[in-house]
């Protein structure tokens, strides 16, 4: 199983990482990609692929999450100008290995002026097009607001929407933009009906766009409210889609593997 979304270096995660390594390949975890949130958060990402590198491949993402937006420097649009920059100059340094740019993409709940948010997006997108790598979107109220960013600026580059929620429409349309679709932890959760029938329709009809993902340490799985999420629980998102698609555990680990792959190391 590959994680296609964890991140290893915040708490508490970070506070015994061996352990969390170890058990992640105990249960099943094969590889890892680990996004970026901030300037910050990089080199701690580099230092933790590095460090483990004998034991589980991890894969490097880079960029800027909305949430962590620097909320003191949002007078102007062009605040966020100087670490753009840093992230223009980090994707092209062959030490970060970098897979994908992100994780970025817009929130419209959080306390960030979207007007900010979409500029920061579109450069990203920017970057990631002059790289030709593909990017990791974040959402939340906001699929109508990313297909008119990606579609202004014309992205072609795929990635994954990650933590997807929504419907089959939102789903294809996705998919036709070039997209696959990060599933998580919300699928575990049976008041989750839509995206449940969503991810219902996906492995019948277009598995080749599904990827696993935690999102640990956050989102954690039904049954484990107020714990810490892991990499090791992803065994608990595959064993919801067995149900919901009535198939093998080894099916879609298989096919999920094949997308992962296809996508960030083809």
């Amino acid at each position: 199983m590959i994680d296609s979304h964890c991140h290893l270096n915040l708490p508490p995660l970070n506070v015994d990482l061996d352990e969390v390594i170890s058990s992640a390949k105990q249960n099943g975890i094969t590889r890892i990609l680990l996004p970026g949130i901030t300037v910050s958060s990089w080199a701690v990402q580099k230092e933790i692929s590095q460090r483990y590198c004998d034991q589980l491949p991890i894969d490097l993402a880079l960029g800027l999450h909305p949430y962590f937006l620097a909320k003191t420097r949002l007078s102007q649009l062009n605040s966020s100008n100087d670490e753009i920059h840093q992230l223009e100059q980090a994707i092209d340094d062959p030490t970060y290995a970098v897979k994908a740019v992100g994780e970025t993409g817009l929130d419209a709940v959080i306390d960030v002026p979207l007007e900010i948010q979409k500029d920061v997006l579109d450069k990203h997108l920017a970057i990631a097009s002059n790289a030709k790598l593909p990017v990791i979107l974040h959402h939340r109220k906001s699929h109508h607001l990313l297909f008119e960013a990606l579609k202004k600026r014309r992205f072609k580059y795929g990635g994954v929407v990650h933590g997807f929620s929504g419907s089959i429409d939102v789903a294809k349309r996705y998919i036709n933009m070039g997209f696959s679709l990060g599933i998580g932890g919300t699928i575990t959760y049976q008041r989750a009906r839509k995206t449940r029938d969503t991810v219902a329709y996906l492995l019948k009809h277009q598995l080749d766009s599904v990827l696993l993902e935690t999102d640990a340490p956050d989102m954690p799985m039904w049954g484990r409210q107020g714990q810490c999420n892991k990499p090791e629980y992803l065994v608990d998102v595959v064993n919801v889609l067995c149900r919901l698609g009535d198939c093998s555990a080894q099916h879609i680990i298989s096919a999920t593997t094949n997308n992962y792959t296809r996508l960030f190391l083809g």
